[in-house]
């Protein structure tokens, strides 16, 4: 939770949801690298195609919403 600043109560529901919605996939490490190093197994997770597919146009909403943003903060000044 570091990285996001946000409470694992956020995350992990929304990991559960994206993995629902087949955007994610997710494996746990193998059990032998965890023990080596003395902490719990880590889950992994990582984008499926459809994933991918997906963040790329949320991106370029975001940056079409960014553009609209900025030129509406321009027209008030």
């Amino acid at each position: 939770m570091d990285v996001t600043g946000l409470p694992s109560g956020t995350v992990y529901p929304a990991l559960r949801r994206l993995q629902q919605l087949e955007l994610i996939k997710s494996n746990w490490e193998g059990e032998r690298t965890a023990f080596a190093e003395q902490r719990p197994p880590r889950k992994y997770y990582r984008l499926t195609r459809e994933g991918k597919g997906t963040l790329a146009k949320a991106l370029e909403r975001y940056a079409l919403f960014e553009q609209l943003v900025t030129a509406e903060k321009s027209k008030r000044r």
